[in-house]
């Protein structure tokens, strides 16, 4: 198995390659040379099977054989046994065909975890192996930064630097990230927004020798291996609601467009997904797109989901590449044009193809806190903002029965955004044990300008031995 570059201009690499280097040297992101498919018959064994096992076979159908059946197993059953429900990835029914898929039971209570957990493992499996250290900066909206710290903290092989927006995000999110004593742990908060982390994280990488002097490696979703390991809960979730024999539908809010793009991804591998629908927030580029075919960067408005406050969505990229018949030249131009203009106008026949499986929805700030009091009144259940998208995104996109399942993905816990699930439902959230144990720690911070200079010396000086 082979990774080759959306923009066509580096080497292809082996999974193990591609885990540590992240993001390709020429600017663009790894996908498979081929997708894994999996037949009706393979799909179906899934059921009733451990999520652990499942991660495992879908896992070491992308390594290739670079990573032994034994080891990704342990590594699987490691990463998962942190996970405070036995189902690890729960569906709950909100409704006659309709149901949560609750992705926040790990230990920083966001999606981000179903990862994180497995590449935190997974790279200090393959750096023993090899006798190497590395040096991870890892540009977060949030809650990528908390999972990567949970997950890398006090690994002897990897130092780790999380650039987060400064007050963009929320305390908890905040916390998860500040309050931890591991000495291979830095967390910056940038005078930007995300988009400024983003940006300033793939700088780093297009500087070749900086990236070599540090030993770079990026776990943003831009790292393939993030993509992979995230198919799986849209699989188990799949199977256990009837597939392969029929097809389910999902609403997935977006930012980055990982978690997205990871449900188009299964579909590539045989899954068979009915409408995927990408909810938004006001920060709007991809249903934009999705409806326009005009992919235009705008300025980032902070909102109550501020993991979703994104207007420049790099897995976005990956859809055009697979959308575009994998034309790695025209996808390279597209994207050269998007840094320098700001703007890509998707071709028709590349936007028809995305809207074959894909269908995008905005949600305003008053419809996303109207979702969450109107979610806790009809069914019981309490859920963040950015999942409040995610319900009225397809409640836009598909306002009526279709007979199909609907699964709505949760990808935070409440109690990650307190003030304003309390805001809009008059309910306060229950505090896990988790965001009990950091309130009241010290935080360590530094702070940095949204500047490329200032980040290298910084990452640089921390990297040194």
């Amino acid at each position: 198995m082979k990774y080759l570059s959306t923009r066509g201009d580096a080497p292809p690499l082996g999974f193990v390659d591609t885990l540590l280097a992240g993001l390709a040297p020429d600017g663009g992101l790894y996908c498979p040379e081929t997708w894994p498919r999996l037949t009706a018959a393979e799909i179906a064994a899934f059921a009733g099977r451990p999520y652990a096992k499942v991660a495992a076979d879908i896992l070491g159908r992308f390594a290739g054989g670079e990573i032994g059946r034994d080891d990704l197993e342990r590594l699987c059953a490691e990463a998962y046994a942190s996970f405070d429900h036995p189902a690890v990835t729960p569906l709950v029914q909100l409704a006659p065909d309709r149901f949560l898929l609750e992705l926040f039971h790990g230990p920083t209570l966001a999606f981000k975890d179903l990862a994180m957990q497995i590449l935190g493992r997974l790279y200090a499996h393959v750096l023993a192996a090899r006798d190497r250290t590395m040096t991870i900066v890892c540009a977060t909206s949030g809650d990528t930064g908390g999972a990567a710290v949970e997950a890398f903290a006090g690994l002897a092989a990897v130092r780790i630097v999380v650039l987060f927006p400064e007050g963009r995000i929320s305390e908890v999110q905040r916390r998860f990230m500040t309050t931890t004593s591991a000495a291979n742990v830095r967390s910056v908060a940038v005078a930007g927004d995300f988009d400024d982390c983003q940006a300033i994280l793939k700088s780093l990488f297009q500087d070749e020798a900086f990236a070599a002097a540090v030993g770079l490696s990026a776990v943003n979703s831009i790292n393939f291996a993030r993509i992979a390991a995230q198919t799986v809960y849209y699989f188990t979730a799949a199977v256990a609601l009837g597939a392969p024999g029929r097809a389910v539908d999902f609403a997935v809010p977006t930012g980055n467009f990982g978690d997205a793009f990871a449900g188009y991804a299964a579909r590539l591998m045989g899954l068979p997904l009915g409408r995927i629908i990408v909810a938004t927030n006001v920060n709007d580029i991809v249903a934009r797109a999705l409806a326009t075919g005009d992919y235009r960067r705008g300025q980032a408005t902070a909102t109550q989901s501020p993991a979703m406050d994104i207007q420049v969505a790099s897995n976005f990229e990956r859809l055009f590449f697979e959308c575009a018949d994998r034309d790695a030249a025209a996808t390279a131009a597209a994207f050269r044009a998007f840094a320098a203009e700001g703007r890509v106008r998707t071709p028709p026949p590349v936007l028809a193809a995305m809207r074959e499986g894909l269908t995008g929805a905005a949600v305003s700030e008053a419809e996303t806190a109207r979702t969450i009091a109107a979610t806790l009144r009809d069914t019981g259940q309490l859920i963040d903002p950015h999942t409040a998208v995610a319900v009225a995104g397809a409640a836009q996109a598909r306002p009526q029965a279709t007979g199909a399942p609907l699964v709505i993905v949760s990808t935070a816990h409440p109690a990650k955004f307190p003030e304003a699930v309390a805001e809009a439902s008059g309910t306060v959230p229950p505090t896990p044990a988790a965001v009990r144990a950091r309130a009241g720690v010290p935080e360590r911070i530094d702070r940095l300008p949204a500047e490329v200079d200032a980040v290298k010396a910084y990452v640089r000086a921390f990297a040194r031995p």
